[in-house]
């Protein structure tokens, strides 16, 4: 589980996490969504202690991000996948090179073979099989973000962030990182964060929705909760973005 109480980030005289508060449970997929610029990744940001607090705290199975040294704050990370909004691939590397970066930058001390094995099952696991040897650039935008995808699998992770894993694909591919979010989510057990925009894509995924709203949480519920609600902020949210089921 993880436990966010009275979350608090500014960047100079710009307030952006006004004191969020918010659980996640062990299990479930979460969608984080909000206007443009309302503070989204910055929240993920903090859950994965690349970010910390002005106030209030992150804790992840009771252990609060914030007091740890560095050593302690890697082996929390070691927890979690981070799926990045521009898959964030190297573009020097190959696929497998970048896949099995997580595994030889955090000195798991896996054999290549070892390695070899983790890569070519994670990659089937997105459905890229056999891609290995490719490089970044020969590959579409959708195949990018499975490649990430995969990365951020590898570590066998109980948690995976999602930083608006469907923007910039077309439908087709939004669809189908969408079912493979749903797909692992049920395989590996996983909880699942993700922040997004599309309200396709929350309906698709999504077990629970949290809104930030003015640097708060604003509503939890359920998608079909969200569409009944009568809350003028999320009406007219709800008009703009056409989440009409």
């Amino acid at each position: 589980m993880i436990e966010i109480r009275g979350l608090k980030k500014s960047f100079g005289e710009k307030k952006v996490l006004r004191g969020i508060d918010l659980d996640i449970e062990q299990g479930e997929t979460l969608a984080i969504i909000g206007r443009s610029g309302c503070g989204k990744s910055v929240l993920l940001k903090h859950i994965v202690g690349l970010l910390f607090p002005d106030d209030g705290y992150v804790k992840v199975e009771g252990e609060k991000i914030s007091d740890k040294d560095q050593q302690s704050l890697y082996t929390i990370r070691r927890r979690f996948g981070y799926l990045f909004q521009s898959a964030a691939l190297f573009d020097s590397m190959t696929v497998e090179e970048n896949v099995s970066l997580p595994l030889v930058e955090n000195d798991y001390n896996f054999s290549q073979s070892k390695i070899d094995d983790l890569v070519a099952e994670n990659l089937e696991l997105v459905g890229l099989p056999g891609i290995q040897k490719l490089k970044p650039s020969e590959l579409s935008g959708g195949m990018k973000k499975r490649v990430g995808l995969a990365r951020a699998l590898i570590t066998d992770p109980d948690y995976i962030l999602y930083d608006e894993p469907t923007t910039g694909l077309d439908p087709v591919n939004s669809d189908a990182i969408d079912n493979l979010i749903k797909h692992i989510s049920d395989k590996v057990r996983s909880t699942s964060i993700v922040i997004t925009h599309d309200m396709f894509s929350v309906e698709n995924v999504a077990d629970k929705i949290a809104m930030v709203n003015e640097g708060q949480i604003h509503f939890t519920g359920t998608p079909d909760e969200l569409k009944s609600s009568n809350d003028q902020i999320i009406v007219d949210f709800i008009k703009r973005t056409g989440f009409n089921g």
